[in-house]
């Protein structure tokens, strides 16, 4: 094989490199996003089961927990994002939260949707470099 030939090898083999790694941060990317709507669904079963008057364990952080009684779940807030958050009755808060889930879903299809696409890429890739080895 000549040298021009190795040397597109190596520039394949590094492309291919580099796809890889974008799409194992992409596939970390969609964890991150699952995980957040793992939280919202948890946020949602506590809004929908809590009752005014109810004891529950805040957290403060470092592992550490308070005992706390709801005074009222009709004021519930819920993040807005940009440390801004907006006060809801029990049922716009849960309905606020399902819409945050579907964002979610987007952006999880969005991703998704690179990630088919680097694959693909990866796959043309590969079979240039099958081709070449020929």
């Amino acid at each position: 094989m000549m040298g021009g030939g190795q040397e597109q090898l190596q520039q394949l083999s590094q492309e291919l490199q580099a796809i890889d790694e974008e799409i194992e941060e992409l596939e970390a990317r969609i964890a991150e996003l699952n995980q957040e709507q793992s939280d919202i669904d948890e946020a949602i079963e506590a809004i929908n089961t809590l009752e005014t008057d109810s004891t529950v364990q805040v957290p403060l952080g470092g592992g550490a927990y308070v005992r706390a009684e709801i005074q009222d779940m009709d004021e519930v807030f819920v993040d807005l994002g940009g440390n801004y958050a907006a006060e809801h009755n029990q049922g716009d808060a849960v309905d606020a939260m399902e819409r945050r889930k579907e964002l979610l879903d987007d952006r999880i299809e969005d991703v998704q949707d690179e990630i088919d696409e680097l694959e693909d890429e990866s796959a043309e890739l590969e079979q240039q470099a099958q081709q070449m080895q020929q």
